[in-house]
Parts: C-alpha cells; sequence; structure tokens
C-alpha cells in the first residue's frame, strides 16, 4: 500500500492505495508499492488511484508529488 497526503485548495486528504497514476511533466505514469524515490511536477490532467477494486479520480490543474518509502505528497490545484 502506498499512503497518500493530497493537498488541494479545497483541502486535505490522506488515504491509501495500491496504484496512482499521474500526469507527469515527461508524461504520464503509474506508481505501484516499493516505487523508487521521486519528485515530480505535474501538468492539467487527473490524478487516478486503486484500492482493491475501487478506482477514485480528481482532475487538475497542475502540481507536484513527492515520493519515499511508500508515502506520497500530493500538492495540486
Amino acid at each position: 500500500m502506498i499512503r497518500i497526503w493530497l493537498y488541494t485548495p479545497s483541502g486535505c486528504s490522506e488515504f491509501t492505495a495500491d496504484a496512482v497514476f499521474l500526469p507527469g511533466e515527461a508524461g504520464a505514469f503509474e506508481v505501484l508499492r516499493d516505487h523508487a524515490p521521486l519528485i515530480s511536477t505535474l501538468l492539467a490532467g487527473e490524478i487516478r488511484w486503486r484500492s482493491g477494486d475501487e478506482e477514485k479520480a480528481l482532475p487538475i490543474r497542475g502540481g507536484v508529488v513527492r515520493l519515499s518509502n511508500n508515502e506520497m505528497t500530493i500538492c495540486a490545484e
């Protein structure tokens, strides 16, 4: 599981996911458990995450993501 903290202008959410799909500046990418550490800017698009059979999405205008040790922080607008 990946623990995620999602910060947006409307507030902060904390949840876990099996997979996260992000619209990175160098192209869209997927993050799974034990992914290498990363920091990336995010472009306008959609953040999607999956926990079991449930998938959720959030449209964004841009932002940044940081991942280390299965803990992800996303700041998005």
